[in-house]
């Protein structure tokens, strides 16, 4: 497992975290994501085998937050 932390500018609260978590949470090949609200970050565990970063980022933009990898 892979630990590849975004930045998402456009988190603002809690009902955006639950957003991010219902739209990564059921991917194949990720096993945790954590939101904080405070930093605007997404800290995502996944298997680079079933999941790249690039289909996270796709992800997190189809859900309305823009984000890139750090």
């Amino acid at each position: 497992m892979k630990q590849t932390v975004f930045l998402a500018p456009d988190i603002e609260c809690g009902g955006c975290a639950s957003a991010i978590q219902k739209a990564l949470g059921k991917v194949e090949g990720i096993s945790d994501v954590k939101v904080d609200i405070a930093a605007k970050t997404v800290a995502v565990a996944h298997d680079l085998v079933l999941v790249s970063v690039e289909a996270i980022v796709t992800r997190l933009e189809h859900a309305g937050f823009p984000a890139v990898a750090q």
